[in-house]
Parts: structure tokens; sequence; C-alpha cells
């Protein structure tokens, strides 16, 4: 059986494919942002050569949905006297200096937010009961509201869910899809498990029709799709929860970078993934790292999610001056629609026209020359705009690397030095079409030591997909003190969830000796707001006070702990694509795989630049740069005073100068 990766980016959408045979292939088409489903399913039909494949996907369209505002007409039913809590949210003032700040208005509008009388108190007793004719009326209400999705969430339905089962029953007729608060997120805090139902509710019908599209398309093939969390899982529990797929895409470039550089010795990595529209950061500590706490658009989603930092820095990024004179790059990109200049339509400047312009770009490599760039194009567009800056041609191409080289710069900043790591311990891994053009630059600037650039490093997102494992997360508020609560009574709360977990991987296809259970617990001192998460362990009192300290700086073993919330992380292993090792060669020599030479700029001057042909290279072959590395899905540049060496896997591992 053929099993295919699947990532659609905002510019190109991204193929890899093993074969019944075990051949490797990589396939890039420009991305439909009309309709995504169709480049994906032109892809497919184009790459497969049986009738039997397998696809994992990660895709954009929840995401997109929120951040455009074009999801589902969804209704919100929660207590009555609680209906506006989304609105009110938390008091944070995410731009403290901006007077003109204001949040973006919630995805329910207030004649879509319905109250029942009813509650469950915090020991999951109920005290007040639904009452039948007021849900009766409830349902008709949503009914010629012409709703088309219902997002429910009462005050302690993780402890009872009673009552959102009941109101579930009652909206059976309408058709719609429901949502329910304790199945999405099973935790307390009302505001973020409220927020995260709704969002689940806002993109769950628009992912069905978008993953419906694709079942139909691949004719009853399997179809996974990737999760936020770095798991895949099942089409249909996608179109369900929805949420959990925000980031499938980013998630397959992180775990495909964590799998990679574990196979090649290396275990702390700042990943760098740059494509046409937004650069995604991420730092990776011997193990892929884990937030409870992401928002889009300004909407919290507590669900867990790989911790990925992104800015809007691509290749596609748009170079303009504003109202002072300055010049910017992005976050506003030429996408795959128009695209840059260079592609022929686009109208505006880009990253990638500037790493043309500058030579860095080789136009009859570009997509292993399935695609030529017009650098005649770009004449006209960069004289009229230097001219208005007051720079040089060369002088603005530059700049445009270099402003867009800054907002990179302080993206690993955020994933890195503010978060108490130092970049020069780690190894830069970078990927994503673009990557390969600035990495080196970046690692400059924040004085990393090494580049590690994978093959074909502008489809890792989709290669990430094949290599992640099924994964299924699950949680429950427990609030317990931790001084009164023994190992025992903890694993005992855990098997609950170890039962559903198990269960659910089974469904999935997953054998029980490859299923493996992981567990973690929320803590916090008492009088702490938030928790931090902590494997579960017979020293998990000790081992709070440790992450405490690595975290904050600071420890008390004299202040009592609790222990908010119990995680679950249930993971299955399927069978996964090995990659094997390179031929060898026969010394450090690349002659045989230089293809030609150029002029390119670097620092204002033109250099003499080795073109190089990646496919040619083998293990052990060692170049100094200036260099341009060309490949199918990427360019890779090797800047002066650098040197690249190859891998068994071949991997480029750059030495950077640093100073």
């Amino acid at each position: 059986m053929e099993i295919i990766g699947v990532d659609t980016g905002g510019t190109f959408t991204d193929f890899i494919y093993k074969t019944k045979d075990g051949r490797w292939g990589v396939y890039k088409l420009l991305s439909t942002p009309h309709n995504p489903a169709e480049a994906v399913l032109s892809g497919i039909k184009r790459i497969t050569t049986t009738k039997e494949f397998k696809v994992i996907h990660g895709s954009t369209v929840a995401t997109n949905a929120i951040l455009e505002r074009k999801g589902a007409y969804t209704a919100f039913v929660t207590n009555k006297g609680f209906e506006d809590i989304i609105e009110i949210g938390r008091q944070n003032r995410t731009e403290l200096y901006d007077l003109f700040y204001k949040r973006n208005p919630p995805l329910v509008p207030k004649e879509l937010r319905f109250g029942l009388k009813c509650r469950v108190n915090s020991e999951g007793k109920v005290i007040v009961d639904i009452d039948d004719g007021e849900l009766e009326g409830l349902v008709k209400r949503i009914e010629d509201a012409k709703a088309e999705s219902i997002a429910v969430c009462f005050l302690f339905s993780y402890l009872n869910p009673e009552h959102e089962l009941k109101v579930e029953r009652a909206f059976e007729r309408l058709g719609i899809p429901v949502s329910l608060s304790h199945k999405i997120l099973a935790e307390f805090r009302e505001y973020e498990r409220a927020s995260t139902t709704i969002i689940n509710a806002y993109v769950a019908p628009k992912m069905k029709r978008y993953i419906q599209s694709l079942i139909d398309g691949i004719l009853g093939n399997e179809l996974r799709i990737m999760q936020s969390n770095g798991g895949s899982i099942s089409a249909e529990v996608a179109m369900n929860e929805s949420v959990r797929t925000i980031l499938s895409g980013p998630a397959g470039g992180a775990v495909g970078a964590y799998e990679i550089g574990k196979m090649a010795g290396y275990n702390r990595l700042i990943t760098f993934d740059m494509g046409g529209t937004s650069t995604d950061v991420s730092l990776i500590d011997d193990k892929l790292p884990l937030t409870f706490e992401s928002e889009i658009a300004g909407f919290p989603v507590k669900v867990p999610m790989i911790d990925i930092h992104t800015v809007g820095a691509g290749g596609g990024s748009i170079a303009y001056l504003d109202a002072g004179g300055s010049l910017k790059v992005g976050p506003e990109s030429a996408g795959a629609d128009p695209g840059p200049i260079c592609y022929g339509k686009g109208e505006k400047i880009t990253v990638t026209d500037a790493n043309l312009y500058l030579g860095r770009l080789v136009p009859e490599f570009f997509l292993g020359g399935n695609m030529r760039l017009d650098k005649e194009r770009l004449n006209t567009y960069f004289k009229d705009m230097a001219k208005r800056v007051g720079l040089t041609e060369i002088e603005l191409a530059e700049g445009i690397l270099t402003v867009a080289n800054a907002n990179m710069e302080r993206a690993i900043r955020v994933i890195s030095v503010d978060r108490g790591y130092d970049p020069r311990e780690f190894v830069l891994f970078s990927f994503g079409g673009a990557g390969g053009m600035h990495a080196a630059f970046l690692a400059q600037l924040l004085k990393i030591p090494k580049v590690f650039i994978p093959n074909n490093p502008g489809i890792l997102s989709a290669i990430g997909m094949l290599l992640a494992d099924i994964v299924k997360d699950y949680s429950l508020t427990v609030m317990l003190k931790a001084d009164e609560t023994s190992y025992s009574e903890l694993k005992h709360l855990f098997e609950p969830l170890d039962e559903t977990g198990v269960k659910d991987l089974l469904s999935e296809g997953i054998g029980r000796e490859k299923i493996a259970l992981e567990h973690y617990l929320d803590m916090r001192y008492v009088g702490q707001s938030y928790e931090i998460v902590v494997p579960f362990s017979e020293n998990f009192v000790e081992d709070f006070h440790r992450f405490h300290e690595k975290n904050y700086g600071y420890s008390d073993e004299s202040k009592r702990v609790e222990i908010v919330n119990i995680r679950l992380r249930a993971i299955g292993s399927p069978e996964k694509p090995l990659f094997e090792k390179i031929e060898r060669a026969s010394s450090e020599s690349i002659d045989n795989a230089i293809i030609g030479e150029k002029n390119v700029i670097f620092s204002g001057d033109y250099k003499i630049t080795k073109i190089v042909d990646r496919d040619k290279l083998l293990a052990g072959n060692v170049f100094e740069g200036p260099a341009i590395v060309v490949e199918y899905s990427s360019t890779i540049v090797i800047p002066p005073n650098c040197k690249a060496t190859v891998d068994d896997f071949g991997n480029l591992i750059v030495d950077v100068e640093v100073g």
C-alpha cells in the first residue's frame, strides 16, 4: 500500500509518498486557497500508482476559518446568567500601550447566546435541574435563528455531564452538530472551556465538509488528519473534534524535525520553518514541547498543542514603506495567488523577489525546473521602490532580507532567550521552502554554531506526518491537596482515562503492545492562579518543586501544593517509514555535484558562487561557501565563511562563523 503525507500551506501544497516498491517521491504544487481540497486531490491523482493508499494530511482549513471569521453560524448554550462569559473573558490587555486597542468580537454574537436555568455544583451534584418546557422552547429559538452549529458549556459539567447530554439529545432533531464542553475539554475555568468548545463548534461544519470532500475524492482509501499535539487522528474524529487540528501543519514540521534530528544524533533543536506565508519556530530540548495555554485570534484554545511561535514572515511576505517612510516586510503575504512578482502575476515586491534579485535563487532549477521564475520582470518594480526609499536596487533587496531576518530573529528569541535558553547551545534545524535561504544568516545573528538542513526541507511538514504517532489526550479536573493525596489514589483516578485511551487507540487499529500511556499532573502552590505540568511519578511533589525552580527561578517546600488536573497522553505507534543511509563518498570533494557557478551578491559585493546539485552529494562530502545548493523542494544558500558537510542520511550540517 502506498502512503502519502500531504501538507497544505498558504503558497504550496506539499506531498511525500512511498510506493509499494519502496521508492520515495516528493511533489509540490501551488495551493488553491478558494478550495484547498482541489490541490490536495490534484496532487494525489498525479502521484498515486495504485488504487490502495493511505493519506495523512495537515490542513489550515480550521485555522483560516477562525482568522478569516468564515466559520459556521454558531449558537452558544450555557447556564442562565453566564451568556456573556465569552465577551467578558479575562481582563488581560495584550497591547498595553495601544490606546485604541480593541479585542476581537466573540465568534458568537449576542443574539445567539442562550441561557438555561440549571446548575451543577462544584461537587458534581445537580442542584437545579433542566425544565423540559424551557429546553423545548430553547430548541425552537435556535431552530428559528437558523444556527449551523451549537456549543454547549455548563458549569462543572466535567464533574457531571448529565445536563449537557440532555441538551444534546434535545437538539438531535435539528440535525446540526453539537459540541459538548465535557467532551472537548473536561477541565475547570469556564471561560477557557467555553472558548475552546465554541471554536470547535465554529470550525467543525466547515472542516467536516472539507474532510468529506477528501474522503469522496480518494475513493474510500484511508485518511488521517494531523493534530496540533503532534499525533494523527482518524478523519471521523477530526470532523467532530476539529479544534484539535488548528496547528496541524506546523505540528507536522516539529515532529519531522524531532524525529530526523534524533536519527542524526541531535536532540537540542531550534526549529525554523519558513514557508511562503509565515515562519514557525519551536524549541525542542530532548522532547517535543507541549503547551496547554494557546490562543488563536485572541481566543483561548486549551487543547494540547506543540508549542510553536508564528510570525508573518515568509517567502511571499510583501515589502512596503510605512507612513514614516521606513522599510517593512510582512505580515501581509502575496500567497499563491497572485504570488511574488517573479511568479508572473504579482505586483508587490516580496522576500522571494529580493532573493532572486540578489542571485540567491537559480530560476532554471526552481521546483526542479518545473516552475520558471521571471527575473526580468523585477527590474521596474525594484527601480521604482528604490527611488522612493532613497536606496540603490541592491541596497533595497538586501534591506528587505535584513528586515525579514530581524523579524524571524525576534521570533526565535521569544522561544529561547525569553524563556531562559541560550540559542548557542542548540542546533538551528531549518526547513520549509524558503528556510534554507535564510537559516545561516539567522544563525550568525543568534550566534548559533550549526545549522541542520534535512533532505527535502521544503516538504518536511509532510514528512513529519508520516513519522507521527497516533496520539490521544485526555484531562480531568480533580482539585486535590498534594499532602492529602497518595500516589496510589492518583493512580486509581487515572484508571478511567487509561481505559478510554486504550479503547480509543484500539479502535484506530493500534495493537495493545504498541500503546504507551503517559501520565501528567497540573500542579501549583495553593493560592497560585496557574499550574505547571509535571510528569506523574511517586515523587510528584518533589518533582513539582524542581520544575517550579527551573521555570521560575525559585521554589518553596514549606508551601502547600495542590493537584488541579490529571492528564493522560495515550500514544499508539503505527508502522513508520524508515530512512536509509546514502552512499558514502570516497573523498570530501564535491566536483561531481557542482553544476555551474554564478555571481551572487553578499553584503553589497558580487561573489563567484558555486551551484551545487544536492541530489549528487554523497555522505562525507564537504564544501565551503559561498554556494547555492539546488534541489526540488528548496534552495539553500551557504554564505561566505561557512562550511557544509553531508551526513550519512544526506542531511547538510552547516558550520557557521559566529565571531
